[in-house]
């Protein structure tokens, strides 16, 4: 029987290099085509060795030329500083990244999977937030090169879907933490524990009160295959992340006491079109893809205090 041949696009990244992971456990064969704009060969280094892995770096705004089965799009930047780094490149690799995939889709017969993100739903009016919310989106503001970008590759997902037939999935992804996050991302989950480790003030933009939801990444990857597995007509999207809700505040009071930090907690102005809350309804889900986060912020989140940890120690930070 052969293999499965998976493309993963920006699979060098913090989610696509657990996601490759985890395929190669399943025994398929795993491209991970990556630019290394925010992704790392450290990330996958440990997975160069295995003959059923393959590395490309080339960025998605080339034509790709590979035979697979099967396609996750995740390439793009998914960190405010990151992706406002250079707004245009982002909206360019949000479209035509998904131009390029679906087209490979197309000519390959593969399933695909476009990583969109709750950055869909903008600064809700609704919460939590279900699947037919259609958000509140600012689409010129400095957050909407990902915002909007995402919203349009949903809309070319689907209507490649109905013009050409094309096999999609689409997955929302809400705050996602864990081991090979970047140190340097801005998100905070990672902001907040390299703070603390260094016991320097952790930063607080705003009141404290927004809220978001933390999904670890291994419930994430299973929530993502377990999408692409699933029955054809299935397309989504659908939210995946765990709806366990909290404030800023609570968090940076989490870290404190998780790392033993003398850090104190300092008050910054809310950037322009930031969320005031996220949380996801997952009841779809939980229906068509028996899927539900299984870990709690608070049991993981010490794994991740631990990765970055051994960087300090390493003196990468």
């Amino acid at each position: 029987m052969s293999r499965k041949r998976i493309l993963v696009t920006g699979g060098a990244g913090f989610i696509g290099s657990h996601l490759c992971e985890k395929l190669l456990t399943y025994g398929y064969d795993v491209i991970c085509l990556d630019n290394l704009f925010t992704g790392s060969k450290d990330n996958i280094r440990h997975l160069m060795n295995n003959n059923y892995f393959e590395f490309i770096r080339q960025d998605v705004l080339e034509d790709i030329y590979i035979e697979c089965d099967q396609i996750y799009n995740l390439a793009c930047p998914a960190s405010p500083i990151h992706y406002q780094y250079d707004p245009i490149k982002t909206t360019k690799a949000s479209f035509i990244g998904a131009l390029h995939t679906l087209g490979l889709a197309k000519r390959c017969h593969a399933r695909i999977l476009q990583a969109s993100t709750s950055e869909v739903y903008g600064d809700p009016e609704v919460h939590p937030q279900p699947e037919s919310y259609r958000g509140c989106v600012n689409p010129i503001g400095p957050r909407s090169c990902y915002d909007e970008g995402k919203r349009v590759a949903e809309t070319l997902f689907f209507d490649y879907h109905r013009q050409h037939k094309v096999n999609i999935k689409v997955i929302r992804i809400f705050n996602t933490y864990g081991p090979r996050m970047r140190p340097d991302d801005g998100r905070v989950v990672s902001n907040f524990i390299v703070q603390a480790l260094k016991n320097q003030d952790i930063t607080i933009y705003g009141d404290g009160t927004q809220t978001r939801s933390f999904c670890y990444v291994s419930d994430l990857v299973d929530g993502m295959i377990k999408m692409m597995e699933s029955e054809k007509d299935f397309t989504g999207p659908v939210n995946l992340g765990n709806p366990g809700e909290f404030t800023m505040l609570e968090l940076a009071n989490l870290v404190i006491k998780l790392t033993g930090s003398k850090s104190k907690i300092t008050y910054m102005p809310l950037p322009q079109d930031d969320p005031t809350q996220r949380k996801p309804v997952i009841e779809l889900a939980k229906n068509k893809l028996n899927w539900e986060p299984k870990i709690k912020l608070e049991d993981d989140l010490k794994s991740t205090i631990k990765y970055f940890d051994d960087m300090l120690r390493d003196g990468q930070l």
